[in-house]
Order: C-alpha cells, then structure tokens, then sequence
C-alpha cells in the first residue's frame, strides 16, 4: 500500500509539472508584506482544515490568517498496551502571515492540552495539563497558486520542544509536506499529500523516520458547503512503533468569503491508531 502512494503521488507530481507551462497565473511579484495584495486581487479564502490533508495555496501576501480547533478530542481504548487515552485540545490556532505572491508563514501553537491516560491491567492512571509544542513552517507554492487545475507546494516545518512536562517530548524535531492538488470533473478535488518527519524515539535514545501519506477527495455540497473524505497512514520506523491507518471525514462551512466554520471525524481503521478524533473548528482571513 505504502509503495503504491508513493508511486501515485510522484506520478501526479510529474503530471502537474507537465502541465506547470500552460498555466497563466496573474502576476502578483509586486505585493509583500508590506504591500498588501488589493482585495478585489485577493484569490478564493483557502485553509489547511478540515481533515488531515494541508491545503497547497499559501495566504495572499500582506493578509493574515488563523485556523484553529474550538475543540478537538482524541480517544483510544481498542489498542494492545491495554490503556486508555483521553487528550482534549482546545483553542489550538495555526497563525499565517503572507510574505510574498507565493509564501507564508505559519506558526502553530497548542496553548490547552488536557491529558487523561488509564492503564486496565495495572489500574495506574496519570493526567497532565499544559502548553504544547509550537511549530513553525514556511509554504512556498510552486504552481497553480493563482489559476489552474493543479497546485503544488512544499513546507518545511521545525517543532520547538516548549511543551509542558508529560506533555512533550523535550526535544527539537521537523520534517516537511508536499500537498499536490488536481482538480478533477464535475467539480471533485483530488489532493494527495506526503510529509517526512524526523523524530525522536519514543525511548529518546536517538531519531528515526516517520512517513505520512493521505488521499483526499472533496466536493461542494451546496454553495457554502463542502464535504470532504480521507484515507491517512502513518508509517514510523521506530523499533517500538506500528504502522497507523485512519479514515477521515470533514465538512467546511463558508460562513462568509473570509470565514469558515468546519467539523470533523477521524477514525482509526487498526489498533495502532486512535480510535475516534472528533473536531470543531473556525478560520478567519484579515
């Protein structure tokens, strides 16, 4: 399965740069930061949420953005270390900041993290409370980010260790995705995204490679309304680790043109993976 992602994902990369020639993109290279792209120039409000997969279009320079969880709840009692596992984060915003046509960069905080964990067998319960991690990344759009049926970009993120004890790790990780987005007929969306992360082994004793790979579909279900589905895996090379596969659903709701209103579910399809993650979230362009 694994081999077969990475073959569809490389075919459809090749694909879109093919086609990269015959895209006529306005020309925007004179809006940065400091010289904000005119609303009436703006293009159509795009976010990172819901589901997993990671949008390829980057926000417009000289505009602001935050994504964020109202609340999102983890929970996993089907697993083989016969423990429960209840984490609930609340109010975890992705900040955005358009620096030039084709780049942002985001910054993603988790200030409230409520952690809750039952072992079944030994009866031994711990809860933590506290500050996650911060991530920071840098998208760079290296096609379609103004017009065309496929759009491509990279980002390369850095994972701070500011979490709170028994929150985090206490180490410094990163890694980097690239989400390619074709648009199909009758107004379907394919998105396929793979993303490497280097991370440190759960005995922190030293790194080791994770890989994630998703294919995402969508489609508008009224004006204002879109239905999005997902197949996820996760595969991380840690001596201790197994592979994780999800089934994701999300629903995005354009309240207005700069503001969405979304909900979700992802549900684990192995005992590696967590249960159920229903979410609830809003995202706001400026």
């Amino acid at each position: 399965m694994q081999k077969q992602l990475y073959t569809f994902l490389f075919a459809g990369i090749c694909t879109a740069l093919a086609f990269a020639a015959n895209v006529r993109a306005e020309d925007k290279s004179q809006y940065n930061l400091f010289n904000p792209v005119p609303e009436s120039e703006m293009r159509s409000f795009s976010t990172d949420r819901p589901t997993k997969a990671n949008s390829p279009y980057t926000v417009d320079a000289g505009h602001f953005q935050y994504e964020a969880d109202i609340a999102n709840w983890i929970y996993d009692h089907n697993n083989t270390s016969q423990t429960t596992v209840s984490n609930l984060l609340i109010t975890d915003p992705v900040l955005k900041m358009g620096l030039t046509r084709n780049t942002d960069l985001e910054l993603a905080l988790a200030p409230i993290n409520i952690n809750h964990s039952s072992n079944r067998v030994t009866g031994t319960k711990t809860s933590s409370f506290g500050f996650g991690d911060v991530f920071t990344r840098i998208k760079f759009n290296l096609l379609g980010n103004d017009g065309g049926d496929y759009a491509l970009a990279i980002a390369p993120y850095a994972k701070a260790p500011t979490a709170s004890r028994n929150i985090g790790n206490n180490h410094w990780e990163g890694g980097g995705y690239a989400p390619l987005s074709i648009t199909l007929p009758q107004d379907w969306t394919l998105l396929l995204m793979t993303q490497v992360d280097f991370l440190q082994n759960a005995a922190l004793d030293g790194t080791h490679i994770n890989y994630q790979n998703l294919v995402n579909v969508s489609h508008p279900i009224t004006n204002s309304l879109s239905g999005y589905a997902e197949f996820w895996s996760d595969v991380n090379t840690d001596k201790d680790a197994r592979t994780q596969y999800t089934g994701d659903l999300g629903f995005g709701w354009l309240i207005r043109s700069d503001i969405q209103l979304d909900a979700g579910v992802n549900v684990g399809l192995n005992k590696a993976a967590n249960d159920v993650q229903p979410y609830i979230g809003l995202s706001q362009r400026f």
